[in-house]
């Protein structure tokens, strides 16, 4: 399935139906009264995060969509039926804007979650609403309403706890398929990941995070060039980004500028995506002599002027990548306890106090 991760749409609430003017005609009963019931209101359109679809491919192709128009209304006190509802299936992690106003309407956050995007019209009202005790036989009724129209832009932002980045060939589907579940294209030339990946990274039953590689960086991404700069949005919402860089003795290129072009990249593209957690992953340290490894990863550190965590590792021999996954399994719960200390003092009337004041 080809990956698709933003998509314009038009959405067309249905119509309310008419309402009816009759009266009632028995016999025996020569002044029955209005009997004219409403019409029905229109179907709304709406959106709902569904964690088994993982891309936007649907609606790029189908353009429109539109709910049903509610029934007119009939005599003997007969009201219209309601419109069909519309329901539209979209990933987890879709972020929903006006396309005229640039509103943001909805973010997808979590499955099941739903939003109306466009209210179905309103149903009309039919004789019987306008009878009075000087209006015995009323012929006035209204016209269902129109629903609302609008139009939508789309854009998937992946949810992960871990997000990869760096060069190309920088050995990023090699670690995501080493340490998770997901299988990348693997090969020995750049740009071979072409769209974003998602593996599960177990730790033990029951405990597991995800992480995340999207397309290799180049300089320039952040202006649109090369692949990566696409896919930059899908880092946005990990907590934690893992800078990959190769440490291959043998390259035309220094391995310091590769590292401080993805990190001006990063600083160019969203500050605040700068400014998340990251740790510094010196990758294919297979290929130094074991004797050399500890020299030359202190020496990258202190041209690099790195202060974060680092972590040396082979993603081909998995040489260290057991301490990486514990190290984040250890860095995620620590966030998880912290957001749960910061609820439980959100909850404690003392802490209200204490703010209020």
């Amino acid at each position: 399935m080809k990956f698709i991760d933003e998509a314009n749409i038009e959405v067309v609430a249905g119509r309310g139906g008419h309402g009816c003017a009759s009266f009632r005609r028995e016999k025996f009963i020569p002044f029955g009264g209005p009997n004219g019931g409403d019409g029905g209101r229109g179907g709304n359109i709406e959106a709902i995060a569904d964690r088994n679809i993982h891309t936007l491919i649907d609606y790029r192709y189908m353009k429109r969509h539109q709910a049903g128009n509610g029934k007119n209304g009939r005599g003997s006190d007969c009201y219209g039926k309601r419109g069909r509802d519309t329901i539209l299936r979209m990933p987890v992690g879709t972020v929903i804007t006006d396309l005229d106003t640039g509103e943001l309407i909805a973010d997808l956050t979590e499955h099941g979650q739903y939003i109306t995007l466009a209210k179905g019209g309103a149903g009309g009202l039919g004789n019987l609403h306008f009878k009075s005790s000087t209006n015995r036989a009323p012929r006035q009724k209204t016209d269902g309403q129109a629903g609302e129209c609008r139009k939508l832009h789309l854009e998937l932002k992946i949810l992960a706890d871990v997000g990869l980045l760096g060069m190309p060939n920088a050995g990023k589907s090699t670690l995501i398929a080493a340490v998770s579940n997901a299988r990348p294209k693997i090969a020995d030339y750049p740009f071979t990941t072409l769209t974003p990946n998602l593996g599960v990274v177990r730790i033990e039953v029951g405990k597991s995070f995800v992480m995340a590689d999207i397309p290799g960086l180049i300089e320039g991404a952040a202006e649109g060039a090369g692949l990566g700069h696409h896919f930059l949005k899908h880092l946005q919402r990990t907590r934690l980004l893992l800078h990959l860089v190769d440490m291959t003795p043998d390259q035309t290129t220094d391995p310091v500028m590769h590292a401080r072009a993805i990190m001006d990249e990063l600083r160019r593209y969203d500050p605040s995506l700068y400014e998340k957690p990251r740790w510094l992953v010196l990758n294919k340290i297979d290929q130094i002599p074991y004797e050399m490894q500890k020299i030359c990863v202190e020496n990258f550190v202190q041209r690099l002027n790195w202060k974060g965590p680092v972590f040396a590792l082979s993603a081909l021999t998995r040489q260290g990548c057991a301490e990486l996954i514990r190290a984040i399994d250890a860095y995620l719960a620590s966030l998880q306890l912290e957001g749960e200390a910061d609820n439980d003092e959100a909850a404690d009337p003392r802490f209200r106090n204490i703010n209020m004041r």
